[in-house]
C-alpha cells in the first residue's frame, strides 16, 4: 500500500511504519499504533511543546452524581497478594475468585452481595475494559474476568447486560476473549483497524468507505469529544489507525450511549518511567484520534478524558492485574522484564489507584537495576487529577490495605 510513516507528528514516542512491522506482527508487539514506545529513553530536559488549549473547562462545568469519581471510597486501595494465584505460569481460578473476593470485601466492608448493591443496579448494562495487549503474557487474565462476570451474574445481572470491550475490536479474540469463551456475554471493540491493509497486504476497502471516511467512523459520538488544539496527521496511514484526524477525539458511542456503569481491568505495566494502567486504560481506550496527544498532552490525556461524564460518572470499579507484571519495556509486552507477581489491586478512585501502582513500579524498577528517573512529569497527572476533584493522590488523605492469603 505504501502508506507513508506519519512522521509529521514529531515526537520523540514516534513508531513508524517500519519499526511496526519489523516487529513481525501487531500481535506479537501488542498495539504499537501511535503508543509511545521509547519512554525507556525519556529525558526530563527533552521540553515538551507548549500546552495545546483542550476543552476540559466546558467538561468541569457539567454536574456531578453520587457515583461521580473519585467514587464511593475516595483515596482508599487494597493490594492483595495470593502465592498459589500462579501455577506453573497459569492462573489458579478459584485462588483468583478468593483473591477478588478478599479485595472487594476489603474496599467496601461489605460482602458479595452487599457491596453489588453498593455499585449497581439489576438492570445496569456493565462495560468491562479490558487490556488485551500481549497477549497470553500481559493482558488482562480471563480468570479474573471470570470473577468479575461471576459477581455480576451472581447478583441477578443479565450476561446479555454485561459488554466486555477494548478500543480494537480484533484484540479482544487475541487476548482470548471470544464468544465460545463468554457466551451471552457482550464483546465490542470501538473501532475496527486491520493487521493486513496496514501491511500493505490487501486494499483499504476493508477499512476505508468509498466516501473516504473510515468504517469504524459511527461508532464515535460526534456530540461528545475531548477537543484539542492539535491537528492530526492527514495521511491514510494516520486515519486508519484514528478514525479521525482533525482536534476532535470523539468518544465511542459505547459509552456514550449505552454503558450505564464501567469496571476499569488495566494490567501492571510500565510506560517507560511512567506507567500504563487504570487512567491511561481509560484515558486512551475510551476516545479516537489519540495520536496526535501523545507528544504536547500525553500524561494529562489520562487525567482530562477522565474528567467526562462517560467515564466521571460511570467508573464505578477499578480493579488492576498485576497476577502477572512487567517492569519494563512497555506498554508494550516483552517477555524479558515480565514476571510473576500474584497481585490484584482495588479501587473505586483511579488516581489514588495508580499513584500506588507507580511507587511500586518505581520501587521494583530500582530492585532490577533498571535506571529511574523519578522526574515529577510522571506523577503531576495524577496530582492534576485530585485537582479537578477526580481522585485523591496526597498520601495524608489516602489509605492503602495490603493482604496477603498466606497470612
Amino acid at each position: 500500500m505504501g502508506f507513508k510513516a506519519y512522521k509529521s507528528m514529531n515526537t520523540r514516542f514516534h513508531v513508524d511504519r517500519r519499526d511496526f512491522i519489523k516487529t513481525g506482527s501487531i500481535v506479537s508487539a501488542g498495539l504499537l499504533l501511535g503508543t509511545p514506545q521509547l519512554w525507556a529513553q525519556d529525558n526530563a530536559k527533552d521540553e515538551p511543546p507548549p500546552r495545546p488549549k483542550t476543552n476540559i473547562d466546558e467538561v468541569l462545568k457539567i454536574p456531578r452524581t453520587k457515583q461521580s469519581m473519585p467514587g464511593a471510597f475516595p483515596g482508599k486501595t487494597v493490594e492483595i497478594f495470593d502465592d498459589k494465584s500462579m501455577a506453573d505460569g497459569l492462573p489458579v481460578g478459584e485462588r483468583i475468585e478468593l483473591m477478588f473476593k478478599t479485595g472487594i470485601e476489603n474496599l467496601t466492608g461489605l460482602d458479595l452481595n452487599e457491596s453489588f448493591k453498593l455499585f449497581f443496579e439489576p438492570d445496569d448494562i456493565v462495560g468491562i475494559k479490558i487490556n488485551p495487549v500481549g497477549p497470553g503474557l500481559i493482558s488482562t487474565r480471563l480468570e479474573v474476568v471470570d470473577a468479575i462476570i461471576a459477581w455480576l451474574t451472581g447478583n441477578g445481572l443479565k450476561r446479555e447486560n454485561i459488554i466486555i470491550w477494548d478500543r480494537f475490536d480484533y484484540q479482544l479474540a487475541d487476548a482470548g476473549f471470544t464468544p465460545e469463551r463468554y457466551p451471552g456475554i457482550g464483546l465490542e471493540g470501538l473501532q475496527t483497524f486491520n493487521m493486513d491493509a496496514y501491511a500493505g497486504k490487501v486494499d483499504d476497502s476493508v477499512w476505508l468507505n468509498a466516501d473516504g471516511t473510515h468504517i469504524s467512523s459511527d461508532k464515535f459520538d460526534p456530540e461528545v469529544y475531548y477537543w484539542a488544539d492539535v491537528d492530526g496527521p492527514a495521511d491514510k496511514e494516520y486515519l486508519h489507525q484514528h478514525v479521525f484526524n482533525d482536534k476532535h477525539s470523539y468518544f465511542g458511542k459505547l459509552l456514550t450511549q449505552k454503558l450505564t456503569k464501567i469496571i476499569n481491568v488495566p494490567v501492571f505495566k510500565n510506560t517507560g518511567n511512567g506507567i500504563s494502567m487504570a487512567t491511561k486504560n481509560m484515558g486512551y481506550g475510551a476516545i479516537c484520534n489519540t495520536g496526535r496527544l501523545h507528544r504536547p498532552l500525553f500524561f494529562d490525556v489520562c487525567t482530562e478524558v477522565l474528567a467526562f461524564p462517560a467515564v466521571r460518572d460511570k467508573m464505578v470499579l477499578n480493579v488492576t492485574d498485576g497476577l502477572r507484571a512487567q517492569y519494563d519495556g512497555g506498554p508494550m509486552a516483552n517477555a524479558s522484564f515480565a514476571y510473576l507477581y500474584k497481585t490484584l489491586y482495588f479501587a473505586t478512585d483511579p488516581f489514588a489507584l495508580d499513584m500506588v501502582c507507580q511507587q511500586k513500579m518505581v520501587k521494583k524498577r530500582k530492585e532490577m537495576k533498571i535506571k529511574v528517573n523519578e522526574h515529577p512529569m510522571f506523577t503531576d497527572y495524577l496530582h492534576y487529577g485530585e485537582k479537578l476533584g477526580l481522585g485523591l493522590v496526597d498520601s495524608q488523605k489516602t489509605e492503602h490495605i495490603y493482604v496477603d492469603l498466606r497470612s
